[in-house]
């Protein structure tokens, strides 16, 4: 594995054991094992760590989902927003970006680029594709990752998923 990867898998475990609070630059190093200057090389401030640690755990999640239909994708979606490291992530960039203009900016930027690569994966799973339906169906999937966050309980878990199964149907093509 190459540093940068080595440096996001061990953020995800710090994020999967203490969440975004625990998510400092000589914590992730340390796990890693590398030298602070080696993370800061890769990652210059906490709020690029988080971004690249969000994309990570993104592209891991629509490579898991690219040949789901229907409900199959509805569920891998609701296994993948209730996977507290990309909840923690979201959270974490959500309060760096209130206190942080530039990091607000970014975090624009993330979210245009995170509907764009969300669109094949619903087009493939037979969801329709236009920027509303992208929207909503991304809203409905962090509203419920931050839910079962905040609940941690298997009833929150059976609730997301009927939820997201919910959203699909809402927006299939017909």
């Amino acid at each position: 594995m190459d540093v940068r990867n080595r440096i996001l898998e061990a953020a995800l475990g710090l994020l999967a054991e203490s969440g975004a609070h625990e998510l400092t630059q000589p914590k992730v190093a340390r796990a890693a094992g590398v030298r602070q200057s080696h993370l800061t090389y890769y990652f210059p401030t906490r709020g690029e760590l988080l971004q690249a640690v969000a994309r990570h755990s993104i592209e891991k999640l629509a490579g898991q989902l690219a040949h789901r239909a229907g409900a199959s994708l509805a569920e891998g979606i609701a296994a993948g927003a209730a996977d507290k490291r990309r909840s923690r992530v979201m959270i974490g960039l959500v309060a760096a970006a209130d206190r942080d203009p530039a990091i607000k900016r970014r975090m624009r930027r993330f979210v245009a680029q995170l509907r764009r690569r969300m669109t094949p994966v619903l087009a493939a799973g037979g969801l329709a594709t236009d920027p509303e339906s992208v929207a909503f169906f991304h809203s409905v999937i962090v509203g419920c990752a931050v839910l079962q966050l905040a609940r941690d309980n298997a009833e929150a878990r059976r609730e997301a998923r009927a939820v997201l199964r919910k959203a699909s149907s809402c927006i299939a093509r017909s």
